[in-house]
């Protein structure tokens, strides 16, 4: 028997904790046995490539994007480059205190608070929380190089090359060409983007987002190798360069859409102009004043300030485009549109006489006038329109008013001739505009003047117009001479004037006119198919041609002040709508007279007469269109109608 036969027996318990401990430690060892097995064979291979996808860093290399020119090669966007300081919020350090002294030490370098950046930073995550944030553009070589050689300081900070879209002329033509921007995270949830990444730029508005897909280039990659802290050893793996966008080639002529600019600019009032071909829909020119800069959207960020003030109505909401969207009544140069509805349906024969005695009894004590009280006497068609007789138009809208439904012949013309619709402008954001109806204005007021209506005793239309009756044939008499709840733009009026030149075809305008690859071959023409056709009687044609030729070049004529004398001849019509703010200027011009191939249309808000201001806005662009030298043009005087 050994020394220990006399001690007493181990207690239960403690075997029992011994098995436990000893149990427990076995199951330790094999879920350790487990899962190193797990990594070293299940997953060995994984794990081994990302080890070594961890030396190779890929940087995109961004595409630039196409350039937009004008008919004549001049360029109206092109690209320049920059050097931005970036951060990249996925690489930013996780605490707190290393990231505030990160800011500190940016803020340092490029002239920032680190209030500032971290604002910056939550902007930008709302529009995008995985893209890249800019905090500034341009920033100097000496920041760059100081950046470089401390690289392992600033983690997440980056200095990347950008293309910036540049603007040689300017604000020209800012309206139509739009601005590009950063893809925004709704964008990048659209299957047309879904090839994009955060950073990259697309078309936001305009030219720019139109044709977006043919401007944005492809960005290219180059994979580096990097040593354990993320800098790059010096070594080029692979490199794809990237592949630039496809110029654009606009039907702009960018002299005609700086007379026009420069012409209502010089004026000091809201307005719109368009130029445009009557057979192909080709767009020489197309503006709104005032306008804006459009490289205040080429920085990283515009500032809500800035943004508030541009759509201000104090300012004259220069972002606002009243060539496509501003609606208005249209005055007088809506006379043409009477003329064939009532020689259509049979209301006006082609050479009845009417006597216009200077007043037009609507009854119920209403009497209607001429402007400046003129009386012309017994006048025809022609003569009617070169003297813009309103008596002669509101005995054409009271013969054809129809109190119920669409309308009458007025109505259906207008819209066959393509009012109160968009005109299908490759650029898109226009609006529809409104031709009055007696459905519309009759619905309108059985409606609102329910006892569930929230406009009180007042009526309320669309648009926020209010009215308190019903239709009534003032309403027909009105539109007549487009007054009343017209509401009609100039590319609008543009298209309907040059279906009455080309003798019926409603072309659909467009500014797009060739698309291009960086070496200048073109890859696809752009030339849409009319939109519609109408017949116009060749005789109603003519006459009211001709009524419009007298109105511009003939003594007597509404704008001959203006154009008498002109060396081209050309048809013309004023108009002057009468509209809450003041009187609406209009002109629409058709030329050469005797082959018509452009029209011009010019608007201006509280411009007063046709002739005395939209009028020779009109001139300017014609000057240009049609290659006058105005200082060998003889001017007349005359003390004929205006309007």
């Amino acid at each position: 028997m050994g020394p220990d036969w006399r001690r007493p027996p181990q207690p239960s318990q403690f075997a029992f904790r011994a098995a436990v401990l000893g149990g427990v430690g076995l199951l330790a060892f094999a879920i350790i046995f487990l899962r190193l097995w797990y990594l070293q064979v299940l997953s060995g291979d994984e794990y081994v490539a990302k080890a070594q996808n961890n030396q190779v860093r890929e940087f995109t290399v961004q595409a630039p994007r196409g350039e937009v020119v004008d008919r004549h090669g001049e360029v109206l966007v092109d690209n320049r480059t920059a050097l931005e300081l970036q951060v990249k919020t996925t690489d930013l350090p996780q605490s707190k205190v290393r990231r505030q002294r990160l800011f500190e030490r940016v803020g340092d370098v490029a002239h920032l608070r680190p209030a500032q950046i971290r604002n910056k930073i939550r902007a930008e995550e709302k529009e995008c929380a995985a893209c890249p944030v800019v905090l500034r553009r341009d920033v100097p070589y000496d920041t760059v190089y100081y950046l470089r050689e401390n690289q392992s300081r600033f983690p997440g900070i980056t200095v990347e090359r950008v293309y910036v879209r540049h603007y040689p002329q300017g604000s020209l033509a800012a309206h139509l060409l739009g601005y590009a921007g950063e893809v925004d995270s709704t964008q990048l949830d659209d299957p047309q983007y879904e090839a994009l990444q955060p950073g990259d730029q697309v078309g936001k508005d305009g030219v720019e987002a139109a044709y977006d897909s043919l401007l944005r280039g492809t960005n290219g990659e180059s994979k580096v190798q990097v040593d354990a802290a993320g800098q790059p050893t010096g070594g080029q793996l692979s490199s794809r360069e990237p592949r630039t966008g496809n110029d654009l080639v606009l039907t702009i002529d960018d002299a005609v859409q700086r007379a026009g600019e420069q012409g209502i600019a010089s004026i000091g009032l809201p307005g719109g102009f368009v130029a445009m071909n009557i057979h192909n829909g080709q767009l020489y020119g197309l503006g709104s004043s005032p306008s804006y800069d459009p490289s205040l959207f080429a920085k990283p960020r515009i500032s809500p300030a800035t943004y508030k003030a541009l759509n201000s109505k104090a300012n004259g909401a220069p972002l606002f485009d009243r060539a496509t969207n501003g609606f208005y009544p249209t005055g007088s140069t809506f006379k043409p549109i009477t003329a064939l509805a009532a020689l259509d349906s049979g209301k006006l024969g082609l050479n009845e006489i009417i006597n216009d005695t200077g007043d037009f009894d609507l009854g119920d004590g209403q009497v209607l006038h001429n402007a400046g009280d003129a009386v012309n006497g017994p006048i025809d068609l022609r003569q009617a329109l070169k003297v813009s007789s309103d008596i002669f138009f509101y005995t054409l809208g009271a013969r054809t008013n129809v109190d119920s439904g669409d309308g009458g012949p007025i109505q259906q013309w207008s819209r066959a001739l393509g009012l109160g619709e968009p005109t299908g402008l490759d650029v898109a954001g226009e609006g529809t505009g409104r031709v009055p109806t007696p459905q519309q204005r009759n619905s309108a007021f059985k409606a609102n003047t329910s006892p569930d209506s929230a406009c009180g005793e007042e009526v309320c239309l669309e648009k926020g117009e209010v009215t308190d009756r019903a239709w009534s044939l003032g309403d027909n008499v009105n539109l007549a001479v487009g007054q009343g709840d017209l509401q009609a733009d100039p590319l609008q009026m543009a298209v309907v004037y040059a279906a009455i030149a080309n003798g019926g075809d409603v072309v659909r305008p467009h500014v797009g006119m060739r698309v291009t690859d960086p070496q200048g071959r073109t890859i696809q023409e752009i030339d849409p198919a009319v939109r519609d056709h109408v017949d116009i009687d060749p005789a109603a044609q003519r006459t009211i041609l001709d009524g419009l030729h007298g109105a511009a070049m003939e003594p007597g004529g509404t704008s001959y002040p203006v154009f008498g004398g002109y060396p081209v001849d050309i048809a013309g019509k004023t108009g002057t709508a009468e509209t809450a703010q003041g009187d609406q200027s209009w002109y629409m011009a058709v030329a050469p007279y005797d082959n018509p191939k452009y029209v011009v249309a010019v608007t201006v808000e509280r411009g007063g007469f046709g002739a005395d201001t939209a009028a020779p806005v009109a001139r300017l662009i014609l000057d240009q269109l049609l290659q006058v030298d105005e200082s060998k043009v003889e001017q007349v005087s005359s003390d004929g109608p205006v309007e």
